[in-house]
């Protein structure tokens, strides 16, 4: 599926990051969980939203897909070729979540790596508790693609912020640190992020997942155009029934909206050459991957 504009994952859980005494991790046994969850289907026409927000510890997020709140709390890229045993309502089906932590487990001035951490605890928490979902990963030989610097080196500019002065939700309402804009159609766009971020992102469009093997670390700011698409298109259309049977419906694709052009038309570059323009390689390699596998999941039990 074609997702429109999404912002990465990664930015909805960024917090400031400030000079502070180092604050006490969970016991390893401790499970972290929201004091209250409301989960409420959401059947209306409006467009599904790709935006959860952390504010605090209260947690929020309207009209979202579940396989999206899933990817969210495993750090996971939300169309990842990766994830399987997704079952096809996680994706089409829609929810209205609002739940809140308590403050000893996201308090003022916990450094936004352990924010992070906690959160997608505490996501992962509510699917098991509200979702039944079961997981498990497991390491698998398949195809992959290397993310590789290129033979003259990289050509990304550096972010104008650094990490210590990132923020969750950016006061100015401009792009957070770790966040995308963009994808396949409309090329990728963003402020401050880093070659994880690239890789996890970059991973919704490829027909293989992707790991970064540069070894390059810091803040980036990318801008690139958009590229063809690299997934294969929908089987054709089975042959024609026989005289009198009911002809059978041919799959069809939804197409990007109109600003984002053609993802198929062949005069756009590869994500081969977009990344080599910005310095990188991506190149074909098979090895051991870890992939996530869906055990268990159910529709929300209710409030």
């Amino acid at each position: 599926m074609t997702v429109k504009s999404p912002r990465t994952v990664a930015a909805l859980w960024m917090a400031a990051a400030v000079s502070a005494p180092a604050l006490a991790q969970p016991k390893p046994a401790e499970r972290l969980a929201f004091e209250v969850t409301s989960v409420k289907p959401n059947t209306t026409e409006a467009r599904p939203s790709f935006q959860p927000l952390m504010v605090g510890t209260r947690f929020s997020a309207t009209n979202m897909p579940l396989g999206l709140l899933l990817a969210s709390a495993y750090n996971l890229p939300f169309q990842s070729v990766r994830v399987i045993g997704m079952p096809q309502w996680a994706m089409q089906e829609r929810f209205d979540i609002d739940a809140k932590a308590a403050d000893s487990v996201l308090p003022a001035g916990l450094p936004a790596s352990q924010r992070r951490e906690r959160i997608r605890a505490l996501m992962q928490s509510l699917l098991a508790d509200r979702f039944k979902l079961v997981v498990h990963r497991e390491s698998k030989e398949m195809s992959y693609y290397a993310l590789l610097v290129g033979k003259n080196g990289p050509k990304m500019s550096k972010s104008a912020i650094e990490e210590k002065d990132c923020v969750e939700n950016p006061p100015d309402g401009s792009l957070a640190c770790h966040a995308f804009m963009g994808g396949q159609g409309r090329g990728l766009h963003a402020k401050a992020v880093n070659m994880r971020d690239l890789v996890g992102y970059i991973e919704n469009w490829t027909d293989h997942p992707v790991l970064d093997k540069t070894s390059i670390e810091g803040l980036f700011a990318i801008e690139t155009e958009g590229w063809v698409s690299m997934r294969q298109p929908p089987q054709p259309p089975p042959p024609p029934p026989a005289a009198g049977a009911t002809p059978a419906a041919a799959p069809t694709m939804p197409g990007p909206p109109p600003p984002d052009g053609d993802p198929n038309d062949p005069t756009r570059p590869t994500l081969f050459l977009v990344l080599s323009r910005l310095g990188l390689e991506l190149k074909p390699e098979k090895g051991p991957v870890e992939v996530f596998a869906i055990d268990h999941l159910e529709r929300p039990t209710a409030n």
